[in-house]
């Protein structure tokens, strides 16, 4: 198997024998053009996020940590300028403007990216439930989900989900919270600690021996087994990326408060972390519904684990395997330990993605201790990522290539850097001082 993809896909040999790579998404179109090809829906957005703000009530009684935020759920965005120095001097990197870190390891909840679309979806739902039995009006203040009425009729269903980890922890937090019977099904790589929290808040975990896919093809069974349980599927959920896409909206409102411009002259380049594909699918989404050809979207995924590079490389999106190509699937990065990437996300992202970089495991925990000793700012090593990016973007043939494509030559002294970090707030702290101690070589 492995020969013969190789063999029709001599691109991909690099990939197989575990190097780092940056591969440049040969598809990408301008933006007018790529929003046709794949019926980019912008009123899916708007519904999105009007839908948020009408949970908003109900998500500040239920989880009083939102109470500043007025049940909106977001993270703080930082400039990370001494970050920024530290990789330049370590890694001779070229980063031209600025260096931002999106924060979606601190927000609410979940501590995680999936805490945009894990609880739209679980919100979602029991807005469609309850509509559906007549217990709630559209003109209603949600609030009142949170009343004991409404968590006895929640408690008469079930959610159901698979995950390695942050995902789980999303739906099973607020799945609980308002009610649900709430069962998570987790590969072997999920974390001990995110399990024991889960239990603590719940919901019930099942453990699996095997990988992500497993555990999703699992729960989608049993769940569909039962007429009472919904499956949230991280595969293939539309509500879960349009829910990761709002991003994009509250995005551009925290950069214009920093008096940061996003144009043709003041590029934006986004860094994301990506496992099966469905949040920073929904985030660049979201991303180029608002800027355009002015943002430049890039996913970063592990070495052993580079699924989605390997989905849309072959244009194969979930019909190949990391293990067609030999490659185990096993890496320290547990948020993004996919071997297989959603159909639904490789597909939106063909004309709109600009490409894919990978990275080694050792580097993962380097970042993370830069990061640290630079800003006192602590992300679990999946997150850490997103700096592969910033680091290799300008410093690569592939990314000057991509630069002069795209005619940014002349702009990218203003370049507006972002390295998206998707999850460690809720890490516990004896965890996190084993990942700031772990070397790998």
């Amino acid at each position: 198997m492995q020969n013969q993809i190789l063999n029709q896909y001599p691109n991909l040999k690099s990939i197989s024998e575990l190097k780092e790579v940056f591969w440049l998404n040969p598809k990408i179109l301008p933006y007018e053009k790529a929003s046709t090809a794949i019926n980019m829906d912008i009123a899916a957005i708007d519904d999105a996020e009007k839908r948020l703000e009408k949970f908003a009530p109900l998500i500040e009684k239920v989880f009083p940590e939102t109470i500043p935020s007025h049940g909106i759920i977001e993270s703080p965005i930082k400039e990370i300028n001494s970050m920024k120095n530290k990789l330049k001097e370590l890694y001779k990197a070229d980063i031209s403007g600025k260096l931002l870190l999106k924060m979606d390891s601190h927000l609410a909840i979940a501590g995680s990216v999936k805490a945009r679309g894990g609880i739209y979806e679980v919100l979602k739902y029991a807005e469609t439930l309850a509509l559906k039995h007549g217990i709630l009006k559209e003109d209603d203040d949600y609030s009142i989900l949170a009343e004991q009425k409404y968590r006895d009729f929640f408690s008469r269903y079930k959610i159901q989900v698979g995950s390695t980890g942050n995902l789980g922890l999303s739906i099973g937090i607020t799945s609980a919270a308002l009610g649900f019977n709430v069962t998570v099904h987790m590969s072997a790589d999920a974390k001990q600690w995110k399990k024991d929290l889960l239990r603590a808040k719940g919901a019930k975990v099942v453990e699996y021996d095997s990988d992500f896919s497993k555990a999703v093809e699992e729960g989608r069974k049993l769940s569909d087994q039962d007429p009472m349980s919904y499956f949230v599927d991280d595969e293939n959920s539309m509500n879960l990326f349009l829910g990761y896409s709002v991003a994009a909206r509250r995005l551009d409102k925290q950069l214009n408060n920093m008096n940061i411009i996003i144009d043709e002259n003041n590029p934006l380049f986004v860094y994301l972390p990506c496992g099966v594909g469905g949040a920073p699918g929904g985030i660049t989404y979201g991303l180029k519904s608002v800027y355009k050809d002015n943002v430049h979207c890039f996913f970063v995924e592990p070495t052993h684990a580079p699924s989605m590079l390997i989905g849309m490389a072959t244009g194969l999106h979930n019909d190949i395997s990391v293990r067609d190509l030999g490659i185990d699937g096993k890496t320290h990065a547990d948020g993004l330990a996919v071997g297989r990437p959603s159909k639904l996300v490789g597909k939106m992202m063909d004309y709109i993605l600009g490409g894919v970089f990978t990275v080694d495991d050792y580097k993962l925990y380097d970042y993370m201790r830069r990061l640290s000793e630079t800003e006192n700012i602590n992300i679990e090593p999946s997150a850490c990522a997103a700096f592969e990016g910033c680091v290799k973007l300008e410093s690569t043939e592939e990314g000057r290539q991509y630069i002069k494509n795209h005619n940014l030559e002349n702009v990218m002294h203003n370049a507006v850097h972002t390295a998206w970090a998707t999850g460690g707030s809720l890490v516990p702290e004896e965890i996190n001082k084993q990942f700031l101690e772990t070397h790998l070589s």
